[in-house]
């Protein structure tokens, strides 16, 4: 009896000690050991990365052990102390040692978890932030694929010359990530929703959710996310913006935790589960799943992942870096093919006729993709507009006149052996007190494509700029097109700025794009209250997605041509990106006695609208052809730089019922040629067929002349052509002592041969091109040839 109460005593005793079965902090340096043990060794000579970890976990596994056995010893005194003395056990003291050792180890864990988890900031030159964006504080829209590197750098200059401008940027740790046309990423803070697809709803750019065969608008869909528990969303589906149509047949492919699911299974998630969101389409998507993914991929990542999903998670991480893919414009935008001016030989061909062009929609768009990180399309690059995007310093016209015409003669930096010849037009500039009165009209366009912040939020913001622009006797209109039109605003004065202001902020956008109503309208509400020897102007606002009723490109263009005849001009401004119909606008523009801008941000608002105001809205000529006859003495061959879609037939130049383009007050229009001299032998020279009865042989009757340059036009409101020419003489001038202006223009036309693709040009130098823009920069007041040249170096980053 006497040994049992002793062995009941050690019992209770033990029991008492409650003694932890591993040291304070093991779970954490074991999980550290094991996402270690996870990945590949490599091979080679070095220590690996591990190695400190197993180092400290082997440490801290030893000192662990003498923990046990110091407090195994500890436990065995007491007991035989409680034997002997039959006395309650004391409480074990706890070794300040190990606690140490734990703090400072839990300590260092959290140190690389704030490493991982550092946010990035950058401060960019460049602005391309849209007015008034709805964002939820634990969402960030993003256009990359999930980060798989992380790399930490500053970048420094050791050296600075000439400053001229200052760009302050402030560094921090940086993630390094490579884009894969990511349309948006949804990181950790996913609101509590009863179903993925309610978290979902409206909070991630690029996904759409609606309620399948439920005919709802997207109102009674807002109004039903309101009762979650309503049922409405118990049969709603998942699709990925800018699929080329929208229906039930294009669902998107889910991988989750790097692996394929099924509909059904991604329904089934828990959103407060989930880590992270990505959203993949086009051949970003195509490139790492096949056809399967071809109508997007909705990648998730959730939390707790086993050992074998973080090894897929790694491995997927590894395709995306591998692809390294710059993400193509969307496959919903369209642009026009066009094939580049071929040279012509002087001898059979020296007449060369075109129409000029004052639009500038082509650099803002390209811009546009460059900054994105997108792959240009070389069809949305047209040089012509790139190049009269710039202003040149083009002497004013003498009086009278309503342009001057001005020429320089220099060398070619892509084809060191021709020659360019540089043709400027300087618009005659009326101060804007003088400017007659307007009787502006806005169309704009308020269907579904529309609801995107850099859509509609930036065309309402972009009007308030031209607002600011006009006087109390200048008036405005405002007609919508949706899925019908409508007069939102009757004619107004511009005095009555606040009332303007009020029926824009009420617009939104919703329904389908009955385009052509719209212009019908707009065009009859402008000519109702016409104004004699006023600015009559329809101005169109659109992402250009004409989808219901008249839409066809034919249609439009007839329309069109029709209302130019009653002397009301057109002004095209394009929004957006994803679904962009370039080639509907442009068509619009060039049939409507108008021009055409592309809005991407509220600075180009601004320059188009604002300080361009006058250029953009008021023309003081119209149908400017211009023809340019070469002398065969001294040019072999030539080729006009762009104005593809704009050249004429040379009998069209003296026929007055031939549309041509406009020019505005204080416009500058620049046109360049390029030039094979004759004796120069050039791999781009056409072949030359032997005539029998054409002469083959040039008159020197000339003297120096290189060419003749004619020009006709009219004015706004009359119906004859005027004619003026001037000659332009064969100079021996080099690129070094050209001016600033021709130095610049050869560089944004060089630019945009390369982004062409062109198959005419030998050198495709980017940093030369950066160079020779940098030489033409001159004083450059309001910062846009420095821009250029930023873009440039942007692009170049890329394409090295």
């Amino acid at each position: 009896m006497e040994n049992n109460h002793i062995d009941q005593q050690f019992n209770e005793a033990s029991q008492r000690s409650e003694e932890p079965t591993v040291f304070p902090g093991f779970d954490k340096v074991w999980e550290k050991v094991e996402e270690k043990l996870d990945q590949k060794k490599e091979k080679k000579k070095i220590i690996p990365v591990w190695f400190p970890y197993g180092m400290a976990a082997s440490l801290m596994i030893g000192v662990g052990a003498l923990y046990f056995l110091n407090k195994k010893g500890t436990l065995e005194q007491a007991a035989q102390t409680q034997i002997a003395e039959h006395k309650a056990i004391p409480k074990p003291t706890v070794d300040t040692h190990i606690a140490k050792i734990d703090r400072i180890t839990k300590k260092n864990i959290q140190k690389d978890k704030n490493k991982v988890n550092a946010t990035v900031e950058e401060v960019v030159v460049y602005n391309n932030t849209v007015p008034e964006p709805l964002k939820s504080p634990n969402f960030s829209h993003v256009d990359s694929a999930p980060p798989p590197v992380i790399e930490r750098h500053m970048e420094t200059s050791d050296k600075v010359i000439n400053i001229d401008e200052i760009a302050m940027v402030g560094y921090k740790p940086k993630v390094k990530t490579y884009t894969t046309g990511a349309v948006s990423v949804i990181t950790t803070g996913i609101v509590s929703q009863p179903s993925v697809e309610n978290a979902l709803q409206g909070r991630i750019a690029g996904i759409q959710i609606t309620a399948a065969g439920s005919g709802r608008g997207k109102k009674d869909i807002k109004n039903a996310s309101n009762n979650i528990n309503s049922g409405y969303f118990d049969n709603n589906q998942v699709m990925i913006r800018g699929i080329a149509s929208i229906n039930p047949g294009d669902a998107p492919l889910y991988i989750i935790n790097g692996k394929m699911e099924k509909d059904d299974y991604f329904r089934s998630l828990d959103p407060n589960k989930i880590e992270n969101i990505n959203v993949l389409k086009g051949i970003s998507a195509t490139a790492l799943y096949g056809s399967s993914a071809a109508n997007g991929a909705v990648i998730v990542t959730t939390k707790n992942l086993s050992r074998r999903e973080k090894k897929r998670i790694e491995k997927l991480q590894k395709e995306i870096i591998k692809q390294k893919q710059i993400s193509p414009v969307s496959h919903d935008e369209a642009y026009d093919d066009f094939v580049e001016n071929p040279f012509e030989l002087t001898q059979s061909q020296p007449l060369s006729t075109f129409s000029i062009d004052v639009d500038n929609a082509s650099y803002s768009n390209v811009r546009r993709m460059i900054n994105n990180g997108q792959k240009v399309d070389k069809n949305a690059v047209r040089i012509e507009e790139m190049i009269n995007y710039f202003k040149y310093n083009y002497p004013q016209p003498k009086t009278g006149d309503s342009f001057s015409i001005n020429t320089e003669y220099s060398g070619t930096p892509w084809n060191p052996d021709h020659q360019l010849l540089k043709i400027g037009l300087q618009g005659k500039s009326i101060p804007k007190e003088q400017l007659s009165a307007s009787n502006l009209v806005f169309l704009i366009d308020v269907s579904g494509s529309m609801d995107a912040v850099n859509k509609l939020p930036l065309l309402k913001s972009s009007f308030k700029v031209l607002l600011d622009q006009l006087r109390p006797k200048d008036k405005v209109g405002i007609v919508v097109y949706a899925g019908s039109a409508g007069v939102v605003l009757p004619p107004t004065s511009a005095g009555e700025k606040d009332k303007i202001i009020q029926a824009l902020d009420r617009l939104q956008a919703g329904g389908s794009t009955a385009g052509g109503a719209g212009i019908e309208l707009a065009y009859k509400l402008a000519q109702e209250n016409f104004i004699k020897d006023g600015n009559n102007r329809v101005i169109i606002a659109t992402d250009g997605d004409f989808n219901v009723g008249m839409s066809s490109t034919s249609d439009l263009k007839t329309l069109i041509e029709d209302k130019r005849k009653e002397g009301i001009f057109l002004t095209c401004l394009g929004f957006g990106m994803g679904n962009y119909k370039d080639n509907t606008l442009e068509t619009l523009a060039d049939k409507g006695n108008g021009n055409y801008a592309y809005i991407d941000n509220l600075q180009e608002a601004n320059k188009f609208l604002g300080k361009e105001f006058a250029g953009s809205m008021y023309a003081i000529a119209k149908d400017v052809k211009i023809q340019i006859e070469f002398n065969p003495e001294y040019v072999k061959s030539y080729r006009l730089i762009g104005y593809e879609n704009r050249k004429l037939k040379n009998e069209d130049f003296i026929n007055d019922k031939i549309d041509a383009g406009e020019l505005g007050s204080g416009h500058t229009v620049t046109a360049l040629y390029e030039i094979i001299p004759t004796g120069v032998h050039s791999s781009f020279l056409p072949t030359e067929s032997d005539l029998k009865y054409t002469q083959n042989t040039s008159s020197k009757a000339f003297g120096d002349e290189l060419a003749t340059i004619k020009f006709r036009y009219k004015k706004p409101n009359e119906d004859t052509s005027k004619e003026i020419s001037q000659i332009v003489k064969n100079t021996n001038s080099k690129m070094s002592s050209s001016s600033p202006d021709f130095k610049f223009a050869s560089s944004v036309a060089w630019f945009g041969l390369v982004l062409r693709e062109s198959k005419l040009i030998k050198n495709k130098d980017l940093k030369k091109i950066e160079d020779l823009a940098k030489e033409g920069r001159s004083t450059d007041t309001e910062g846009y040839r420095a821009e250029f040249i930023r873009l440039v170096e942007s692009y170049k980053a890329t394409h090295p």
